[in-house]
């Protein structure tokens, strides 16, 4: 029996599983899919955000700054990618003073210290690049980016390294209350638990209904995004926002972690979780990116992707105790939950204890982590055209792109999670995000996952190959010529 069993392995999850791996419980985490970070958590706009958007009476507003300042501290734990970049809400004229004003008073009353509007050439002094049509702004010094499926994995090792169970390719079929504990049933079985904590997602509300729990539902909405290559993320040293609207924070324009630049996303409501990308869509985006950072180069377009956000019918987060004792939501974990997740995880540990478990340290319990990506400059074309030309060993490049080693790739197979797909390859290292997205390294990676576990491995799994459509780069620049003529 296990005193914490966690439905769901996206960063919510995850940040729980690793928060409470501190003390001395038995638990686990699953997982439907054959990976963590398999939904939003892969597939978002990798902002930490400020806390200034949300409102200071709902969970959003009250979690929002109280996950961010953490994040410096995971990240000198875990290693997984974060940069504070600050941030800049953008505004044409003195129309939108009091929208700025309101966002600034706002964000005081969830306890930011580090806001202020900036005018004319203020604004420039911060963001050189911005659209030289802003006369305001909102300045939040503390935002910054990260790498989001890097984070979840972190997490997900450290959890690991510290005693929690992570059962991939389980998915819940039903839960049933009974005596002082639940019974999970799963596609491998059952499980039985004291408390059961669901971070479901998309499913979070289906999930419920199994505890008994009624009182929400969840529905999807679509973002779609488009990426620019590695290095044209130089162009801007914040991130940089539109007015919000009803539908979310808008159109944004970032630089990644890696150095990229990010466009987007959109918002649909929609009744399934399609992750296809359209691309009037995405013409949209680019349109509105433009606006706001009008030297956008796209051209050095590389990948269109969409993500799913998890909408609650209150319009806020879940997270509190269910109709059962001892059913814990944790729902409705849309922006700003990448940013909100290690409070979250705060607070469910403190509704852990009010079911009734007893926090106890664990005494082995190591909070650091190694990272997978070592740092380092990149080589020259030419010494890493050598490099990729090695016939074995742990300096190949199996990725000439983005210059990823044969034993980092290795590494990242070895740390007590099964990484049984290409692009669990790729998020752990960056092998295949590069220029050619894959086509020089795919075949390699493959045979390397082949050569540690013996088994064929189907690299069809790759969104790309596996029914879900996404507009090319050619096909993208092609429309925008078209749309020109």
């Amino acid at each position: 029996m296990y005193d914490v069993l966690i439905i769901g392995a996206g960063i919510t999850g995850l940040a729980i599983a690793r928060r409470l791996s501190r003390y001395n419980l038995r638990i686990c985490v699953l997982e439907k899919e054959p990976d963590v970070a398999m939904g939003a958590t892969k597939a978002n706009s990798a902002i930490v955000h400020g806390g200034y958007a949300e409102d200071s009476h709902t969970l959003k507003g009250q979690l929002c700054y109280k996950g961010r300042v953490q994040f410096a501290r995971l990240d000198s734990e875990l290693h997984f990618g974060f940069r504070q970049t600050g941030s800049l809400v953008l505004a044409a004229g003195p129309e939108d003073l009091p929208g700025l004003q309101a966002l600034l008073e706002n964000g005081r009353r969830n306890g930011l210290p580090d806001l202020e509007i900036l005018s004319g050439d203020q604004i420039f002094a911060v963001e050189p690049n911005a659209s030289p049509q802003a006369r305001y702004a909102l300045y939040c010094r503390g935002a910054g980016v990260c790498s989001p499926y890097e984070m979840a994995i972190a997490l997900a090792e450290s959890a690991v390294a510290n005693g929690v169970r992570l059962f991939l390719n389980e998915e819940v079929t039903g839960i049933t209350r009974q005596g002082d504990g639940f019974w999970v049933d799963t596609s491998a079985g059952r499980r039985r638990a004291a408390v059961v904590v669901n971070c479901g997602g998309l499913q979070s509300g289906h999930l419920a209904g199994m505890a008994g729990d009624a009182g929400f539902t969840i529905h999807p909405r679509s973002g779609q995004y488009i990426l620019l290559a590695k290095g044209t993320g130089s162009l801007l040293g914040t991130v940089v926002f539109q007015m919000p609207t009803s539908m979310g924070k808008g159109i944004l324009v970032t630089p990644t972690y890696h150095g990229n630049l990010l466009i987007g996303p959109d918002a649909l409501d929609q009744e399934g979780a399609d992750r296809s990308t359209d691309v009037r869509r995405l013409e949209a985006i680019y349109r509105q990116g433009l606006a706001a950072v009008p030297r956008l180069d796209i051209t050095k377009f590389i990948r269109s992707f969409a993500g799913v956000r998890a909408v609650s019918s209150t319009g806020d987060f879940i997270v509190g105790a269910g109709a059962a004792p001892g059913f814990i939501n944790v729902a409705g974990i849309q922006s700003p939950g990448l940013t909100s997740s290690p409070a979250i995880a705060d607070r469910v540990a403190e509704l852990v204890a009010e079911a009734g478990l007893r926090l106890l340290p664990n005494p082995r319990y190591n909070p650091c982590r190694r990272p997978i990506i070592p740092p380092g400059q990149p080589q020259s074309v030419n010494e890493a055209m050598r490099l990729a030309a090695l016939p074995d060993g742990d300096e190949r490049l199996v990725c000439r792109c983005e210059q990823v080693a044969q034993g980092v790739i290795l590494d990242s197979l070895r740390r007590g999670i099964p990484v049984t797909t290409v692009d669990g390859v790729k998020r752990r290292t960056r092998a295949s995000m590069g220029f050619c997205q894959g086509n020089f390294c795919r075949p390699r990676i493959k045979e390397l996952l082949e050569r540690e576990y013996g088994v064929p491995i189907d690299d069809r799994t790759d969104v790309q190959r596996a029914g879900v459509a996404r507009v090319g780069r050619q096909e993208f620049l092609d429309y925008l010529k078209s749309r020109q003529a």
